[in-house]
Formats: C-alpha cells, structure tokens, sequence
C-alpha cells in the first residue's frame, strides 16, 4: 500500500491503484477482507438493488455489512428509478454510512439492464444526468460511476456519459471496456478508456481483461487511468494485488489462503451456506495445482466442512509430492496474454 494517496475519490484519499471490482456472488465481506489486506485499495459491495431495498428484502441488509478495516468503503446499487434510487440510497447512507456510494452503469444481465437499470441505463442519459445531479446534492458523501462503452457498437456513447457524469457531480468513474451486448464474450478495448481520461478531470479507474500483472502495466500505460479494476482475475489469485501472478504464489501459500478463506466464510454464513458459496473460491484456488483434477468433483460437491478438510488434506499430500516447478509451469501460459 502506498503511503501517500494515488488520487483523490473528492476529499477522500485513495492509497493504492488497485482495485477489487464488485461482483455479485463474490465480493462478500470474508473476500473483501482479504483483498483489501492483501493490497485492494478499495471494498466496493456487491451492487444492490434499491427496488428490494424498498420492499424491506431482508436479505439485503447483508450487502451493508463491512468491517471498519475495509475503509474507504463504497455501497453500488442499481434501479431504473430515480426517485426510488436516491431516496432509498439516502437512507442506506445514514444508516450505514459507507465512504462513498457507485452506480452500476454496467450490469448486462437480461433481467436488470432490460429494465432500464445497470447497463440499460446508458440508453436513457437523462437519467444518468437526473440520478448524479440529485446525488451530489443531496448525499454527504462522494458519488461514482461504473460503466461500460455503449449498449451496443451501434451506440457507443462513453465519452457522452462521461461528460454527464462529470457535469453532475460525480468524483470518479470507472470503466469496463465492453458493451452491454458484449457481456464478458470478446476482447475488452482499453482505447476508449484512455478517451475518457483525456477528455475529463475526473479519476478514471480502467476495467476489463486485466488478467496478470503485465495486463496491469499494460492497461495503465495505455490509458494513464489513475488506477486498475480487477475481478474474475482476483478470484483464486488475491494476491494480484501485491503484483503477484498464480505462478508466483506457493502451493503452501494458497493451501493456508484456502483454510482461512473457507474458516472466514463458515463463521460469517454458517457451516452450510459457508462452505456452499465457498466451492466457487476453491476451483480457482486449486486450478492448475498437481492432481486437482482427481479431487475437485469431490470438493464442490461434499456437503460438510470436515469433508472438503479431509479432501483438501489430501490434496495436499498428492501436491505437495509434485515439484514446484511443475504448478508455475501449469499456470503461466494461460494465465497472461496479450490483450
């Protein structure tokens, strides 16, 4: 971590360039938690939607849990409605009180951006307009964007929204360099990432693609964004914010990152839920790692958390007989190419 901020999200100081991107599914207070130790310089939340926040879903009140070692924390929501977006963010932000709330401007998912919300939201700029110029009004914290390039190529209006945004008081944004119809198929183009940089005074955060740490070097030289996002590589890698790849990371590191990883997840959702939503984790922590393959059925489906202990302790044994070399071998050609 930096000892003097790298940019500046308004008043608050950012101390790092990179970044857990939020991700539904996975960025949870237990994976938050270890980014952000290992080097992630901000937690942003899982995105939340504002329409369940306005039925009191009790299940939404778990995406505000954080802890105080987290900050500076963001809160990302979505809605198609304005009026339902930023009065139920008002209340999130009294009640919990997050370093900052992000509008999720990039979600391609069918169901929420073909109701206007997440990435649907580029088709309707006055809107965008509408929800930031009431923000920065009315919230006592800073207020960012994430977004993607367009809908689709036929309306790529980044440089648009950019200006939009900045117009209406936002501190920062950050972009995924595809479009909603894109999804996560194709390549991500950073160029129009370095477009935006140029053309606002905002901090611009780089996002898409970025799967090893010469991506990162990559992605800031081209841009000059003043920091990189990084999601589906850090799943299984944390340590990609210590500018580390998988090949650089022991067996014995990630064995001891997966006992406390899965210790973290049983004890914040308990035994069942815990070691369910861990199996995600432990598929990418194991990949490539000698004789995966002939547990990794077993992990993701045994029901107990003294099974999968018994299994990975296995794992283990049959790893640890293998050289070194051999897991760096089997990670480096598919873990960073050319974007």
């Amino acid at each position: 971590m930096n000892a003097t901020p790298v940019f500046y999200i308004k008043h608050l100081p950012i101390y790092g360039d990179l970044i857990l991107s939020p991700m539904a599914g996975f960025s949870d207070r237990p994976f938050r938690s270890i980014c952000r130790e290992l080097g992630s310089a901000i937690s942003y939340t899982e995105f939340i939607s504002t329409e369940a926040m306005s039925h009191h879903s009790a299940g939404t009140r778990r995406f505000f849990d954080f802890l105080p070692a987290e900050r500076p924390v963001a809160f990302q929501f979505f809605d198609h409605d304005v009026d339902r977006l930023v009065e139920q963010i008002k209340r999130a932000v009294d009640e919990y009180q997050p370093d900052f709330v992000d509008i999720n401007m990039g979600c391609s998912v069918h169901n929420v951006s073909q109701r206007g919300a997440g990435a649907g939201l580029l088709r309707t700029p006055a809107k965008i307009a509408a929800i930031f110029g009431r923000l920065s009004k009315e919230l006592p914290v800073p207020v960012t964007g994430k977004m993607r390039l367009g809908w689709d190529d036929r309306s790529l209006n980044y440089l648009e929204v950019a200006h939009i945004l900045e117009d209406n008081g936002a501190a920062a944004i950050a972009i995924h360099g595809r479009t909603r119809e894109q999804a996560y198929r194709g390549t991500a183009n950073w160029l129009p990432i370095a477009e935006v940089k140029a053309a606002v005074r905002l901090p611009v955060i780089g996002n898409g693609d970025v799967k090893c740490v010469a991506d990162i070097e990559r992605l800031k030289a081209l841009t000059n964004c003043d920091a990189v996002m990084i999601g589906r590589a850090a799943v299984g890698n944390p340590w990609i914010f210590q500018r580390k790849d998988r090949s650089a990371v022991s067996f014995d590191q990630k064995a001891a990152m997966i006992r406390r990883h899965l210790a973290a997840m049983l004890d914040y959702y308990g035994p069942e839920r815990g070691l369910v939503l861990f199996r995600k984790h432990v598929v990418k922590y194991i990949k490539g790692v000698p004789g995966q393959s002939e547990y990794h059925l077993r992990l993701v489906t045994c029901t107990t958390a003294e099974e999968f202990i018994a299994l990975f302790s296995a794992l283990e044994a049959r790893a640890g007989e293998a050289a070194e070399p051999i897991e760096a071998a089997a990670w480096q050609p598919a873990e960073c190419g050319v974007v």
